[in-house]
């Protein structure tokens, strides 16, 4: 991507994660991590990250497969708006410039697409990596043995007090 793309894309930072937030707000919540108020908070490190991939050569990028639509994640909405968002920007970004070639206008576009994709790939699978432990720390409430309450429950019964041996 050139240089002068990225540059203008950043002076346009403000405008962008405005209407990520506002796209974000209109999306359908569907877990209750997908709460907008929580994932707003995310938004400038996301761009943070974006911009310096798109600083980055092509080569240092490595393509992801697109992210699995079989598990829900709060980070579905969240990318899929800031996707939209960077895309509007880029769009009306080219179209203000005159001497852009179409070749440069497609590697932009694509190299954004890419970027965005590696990042919402990135997250979703370390979502998943998070939901999907199988040996996940148990509730305390869980670890309890239940015997200890019915053995508790048995000596009130036979009126003995709790620090009294079951024999």
């Amino acid at each position: 991507m050139q240089g002068k793309i990225i540059r203008a894309l950043e002076e346009r930072r403000a405008q962008i994660r405005a209407r990520w937030e506002a796209l974000l707000r209109i999306e359908k919540v569907t877990t209750p991590l997908a709460n907008p108020d929580t994932l707003v908070f995310g938004l400038d490190q996301s761009l943070d990250e974006i911009f310096a991939m798109l600083h980055q050569p092509p080569s240092h990028i490595a393509d992801k497969d697109a992210p699995s639509e079989t598990s829900p994640s709060p980070w579905r909405a969240y990318f899929r708006a800031g996707e939209q968002a960077l895309l509007e920007t880029l769009v009306l970004t080219q179209s203000e410039m005159q001497t852009l070639d179409p070749a440069a206008r497609d590697t932009s576009f694509g190299k954004l697409k890419q970027v965005i994709n590696n990042l919402t790939q990135r997250e979703i699978g370390a979502w998943a990596a998070i939901c999907q432990q199988p040996d996940k720390p148990r509730r305390a409430r869980e670890t309890k043995k239940p015997a200890s309450a019915q053995a508790a429950a048995e000596r009130a019964r036979q009126g003995r007090t709790p620090s009294a041996p079951d024999s």
